[in-house]
């Protein structure tokens, strides 16, 4: 059916700048709901699986951790299509409501010692539904604020829910430095891991509340052409199969150190190092607050000098510094503090730009769908299988190898990036 163009009163930038806010705070709960899984996976793995073997039951929570991922890229598909079809304002609000919803499952769910086998079962369901809105979430909101941006400003406002997945990952990480502070293991594992899933379902109803009253693009209420429909889906993916290979190989890198450094290090530098758990999810909040202020100084700094030297500094810098950063790692806290500061730093470079750049390289309407199936699809083989590859590696005593994987996927990045023209002075098509 074609999207009939609309008349509008002219949004006011203020209105604008509030739908943005609005957004992001979106963006943020549905990140913490997310990151909640990974920080307190040491915690509730026992109860979903056989208690015999810690470690096995850690891996079996990874596992599942990289299932949720599994249901991105036909998150992203649907999202996407929803976006296309019946507006970015649409698909945002159904995705943080999927999401809330994901979390009271678990929030909720029975333990293996309840339902035996079947405690695992509900696990993986909720982790499909998070994974679905999941999809749906980044390219609809990538989609939505570059194209509302300012003229200049796209860099910057699209950097912006990164803002949103540093809040809600600081936000899940202090809250698990706070209840591992007040409780004790045994408290922990019991029933202290249900709280923040709890938490997730409630303010997931007021992010739904804050979306409903966002206002629609303007460069999608005036597409007049017909959207693609679900069988249109493969002549899609071949129209667009560059941009989807460049939105790939651009995410790729970015998205499994940020897995690595910014949600999976401070887990690591405890089992590791014996690192105090508090003391290395406080580092980690200050890790992620430097991506939270570096994201967005990319991002407007790719809108002066360009997008493609704005991604190289992470793609290259990265490449360079990541066996140095392994290496200054060890068990006091302060190398902890230093490397995830770095990591933060350089990460913001990749998703400074990452946003804007995305929405240059595909036309309106068929923009949310095809940025929604590359991101997705990249973070989810990448990004979701980072912790359980990275805990199989260091159990073997070759975590060295996994280091070298990230270099490997930095490189094809800056090799990707390498081959783009620049497209920070396009008008979105």
């Amino acid at each position: 059916m074609p999207v009939a163009a609309v008349t509008r009163t002219p949004v006011s930038q203020r209105k604008r700048r509030s739908d943005l806010v609005a957004v992001n705070i979106g963006n943020a709960l549905e990140w913490f709901d997310w990151n909640i899984y990974a920080i307190f996976a040491p915690f509730f793995a026992a109860q979903f699986f056989r208690d015999d073997d810690p470690l096995a039951g850690l891996l079996a929570a990874f596992a599942v951790f990289a299932v949720g991922f599994l249901m991105r890229p036909i998150g992203g598909w649907v999202f996407g299509q929803i976006a296309d079809a019946k507006g970015r304002r649409y698909s945002l609000t159904l995705a943080i409501a999927l999401a809330a919803v994901g979390s009271l499952i678990i929030a909720i769910a029975p333990t293996f010692e309840v339902v035996g086998a079947f405690a695992a079962v509900i696990l993986v369901f909720a982790r499909l539904v998070q994974g679905l809105s999941h999809g749906g979430e980044t390219g609809s909101a990538f989609t939505y604020l570059a194209e509302v941006a300012p003229e200049g400003r796209r860099g910057l406002w699209a950097s912006s829910p990164w803002i949103g997945v540093g809040v809600g990952s600081i936000a899940a990480t202090g809250l698990g430095a706070l209840l591992t502070y007040v409780l004790t293991d045994e408290q922990m594992t019991q029933y202290g891991w249900r709280i923040p899933f709890g938490i997730a379902a409630v303010l997931g109803l007021y992010a739904l509340w804050i979306r409903v009253g966002i206002t629609e693009s303007d460069k999608f209420t005036g597409q007049t052409e017909s959207t693609p429909t679900v069988r249109e889906t493969f002549r899609l993916v071949a129209k667009h199969r560059m941009a989807i290979l460049r939105i790939t190989g651009l995410t790729i890198g970015g998205v499994t150190v940020f897995y690595t450094w910014l949600i999976f290090a401070p887990g690591y530098a405890t089992r590791t190092f014996g690192i105090d758990p508090t003391i290395a999810l406080v580092i980690g909040v200050i890790g992620q607050a430097v991506l939270v202020v570096a994201a967005p100084l990319f991002g407007r700094f790719s809108d002066k000098v360009g997008r493609r030297p704005v991604l190289q500094i992470f793609s290259i810098g990265f490449a360079v510094a990541a066996f140095g950063l392994d290496a200054i790692l060890g068990p006091n806290p302060w190398t902890l503090l230093i490397t995830m500061c770095v990591a933060g730093l350089l990460i913001g470079a990749n998703t400074g730009p990452l946003g804007a750049t995305f929405a240059e390289l595909v036309p309106t309407r068929e923009r949310a769908t095809v940025i929604g199936i590359g991101y997705a699809t990249s973070a989810a083989i990448f990004g979701g299988t980072a912790p359980y590859l990275n805990t199989w590696l260091e159990s073997l005593g070759m975590h060295w190898i996994y280091t070298a994987y990230l270099v490997v996927l930095c490189l094809i990045s800056a090799v990707v990036i390498h081959g783009m023209r620049e497209t920070n002075r396009d008008p979105l098509r």
